[in-house]
């Protein structure tokens, strides 16, 4: 995903067929697909177009990635096994804050992701990331969208995701608990405040 067409906007299947250099045929089917995960609107007559940000579906996206990786740290953090390797999370936030440091804002948002997958992992729980990443369309929509070229907030989140790991480290899940809501806010106030930002409007 990389949010080069705003909300609204419309889709050429032609333009997309000619500079793919393949039919129709295959891009249609695209749209469909993407139609049916809600970041494609196709109107019967008219076109398709870039799904607007629909701030109750961001809501439910926020939601619901809340309550899995609260699941997630919890578990994470009451794991006694021999397979609990908290270095893997020590080695991406090394690596984060050395993105940081160049303001590299792919790199710190790849290894965003990849922080968050790995609490899955060490919770035990690792297919569930696929049940949080689907689930997590219009939020990252958002994020893209309004931190595509540069670092928001970058010490904040490293702050934040450091809480999380230290709290893992010391075997307490309410801990981990409570920083990961730190981390995440509140859903509803997020959707609340959507609109104020005119890049996410249709």
């Amino acid at each position: 995903m990389t949010v080069r067409l705003r909300p609204g906007q419309r889709i050429s299947e032609k333009e997309i067929a000619a500079a793919l250099g393949i039919s129709k045929t295959p891009v249609r089917e695209a749209l469909i697909r993407l139609d049916e995960v809600n970041l494609v609107r196709i109107v019967p007559q008219s076109g398709s177009y870039v799904t607007p940000i629909c701030t109750v579906r961001y809501a439910t996206a926020c939601f619901i990635r809340l309550q899995l990786e609260i699941g997630a740290v919890r578990d994470a953090a009451a794991r006694p096994d021999p397979r609990y390797r908290i270095g893997d999370l020590d080695e991406i936030l090394a690596r984060q804050a050395e993105a940081l440091a160049r303001q590299d804002a792919a790199a710190f948002r790849e290894l965003d992701e990849r922080l968050h997958r790995q609490l899955f992992v060490l919770s035990g729980h690792a297919d569930a990331w696929a049940t949080a990443r689907r689930a997590q369309f219009d939020l990252n929509r958002v994020r893209l969208i309004r931190r595509r070229h540069r670092i928001v907030g970058g010490a904040r989140v490293l702050g934040e995701h450091a809480a999380i790991v230290e709290a893992i480290r010391a075997r307490d899940p309410q801990r981990a608990e409570g920083a990961l809501r730190a981390h995440i806010g509140d859903p509803e106030r997020k959707a609340d405040a959507l609109f104020t930002d005119e890049r996410l409007r249709g």
